[in-house]
């Protein structure tokens, strides 16, 4: 008798613990990630509805109103999703021509130079420019480039700044050589290119964003996509401030349409 009301008791908290799961309105967690990052996914409800009952399963968060209130008190778990909903992947000379227009900016300067590439991602916009600058002849001296991201795994692979083939197909063979070593099936880019570039974990519409300073040039290529319009013109004029000369145009990507 006892073993018999022991397993009705068990069945009964399995059955609560199921009905207690809800991963059926992410209209507040995509409101949520729309406010902090500035990424909607208006037009792919049902993937991010996929994604994050995938993350909350793994995490054995039971429903999406208890995932917001997990990551309004714990910014690991929050950087984890942020991170998880923000994965993309780039290459090396994307948009060749708007790297080689700043190459022949930065080479008529008689200054130094201070670039902001937002977002970096894992590393391969950023590198581009610097690879880029000292192909044009630009001292590696007369430049520093400042690579942001609030995807922290991002910034991790662009510290490290170990690629794969389909990362350097835009690059010829005499710049691989060059700026890196070829190790397996890996591209590990040289040090002397690293070091060139400093990352930093940031948000764009955080307030601390504006404390990087002001930037002689400003890239931020293929990340207006995700916004909506709204978004979009908030972004554009928080980058646009970030410049120090208002003459010299922010470098957006060209699917970066307003």
């Amino acid at each position: 008798m006892f073993s018999f009301f022991n397993k009705k008791a068990v069945e009964v908290q399995e059955s609560k613990a199921e009905v207690s799961q809800d991963y059926s309105d992410i209209s507040k967690v995509a409101e949520y990630f729309k406010h902090e990052t500035g990424v909607t996914f208006d037009k792919q409800i049902s993937i991010l509805t996929n994604k994050v009952t995938t993350f909350c399963k793994h995490r054995e968060i039971n429903s999406f109103t208890s995932l917001l209130q997990i990551i309004e008190r714990d910014k690991q778990i929050k950087q984890e999703l942020i991170d998880y909903l923000t994965t993309n992947e780039t290459f090396f000379y994307r948009e060749f021509s708007q790297i080689d227009a700043l190459s022949k900016l930065v080479k008529k300067s008689s200054q130094h130079v201070d670039i902001l590439c937002a977002p970096s991602a894992t590393g391969e916009e950023p590198y581009s420019i610097a690879i880029a600058l000292l192909e044009a002849g630009v001292s590696a001296s007369s430049f520093n480039i400042v690579g942001i991201d609030i995807n922290s795994d991002a910034l991790t692979k662009a510290k490290e700044a170990i690629y794969r083939e389909r990362n350097v197909r835009n690059l010829t063979p005499e710049i691989i050589n060059r700026y890196f070593t070829f190790t397996g099936e890996k591209y590990a880019l040289n040090n002397s290119i690293k070091s060139l570039v400093t990352f930093k974990l940031t948000n764009l519409f955080d307030p601390s964003f504006t404390a990087l300073g002001k930037f002689d040039f400003v890239f931020s290529r293929n990340m207006l996509i995700y916004f909506d319009k709204e978004t979009k013109l908030r972004a554009k004029t928080i980058l646009e401030s970030m410049r120090k000369d208002t003459e010299h145009d922010v470098f957006f990507g060209h699917a970066d349409l307003f």
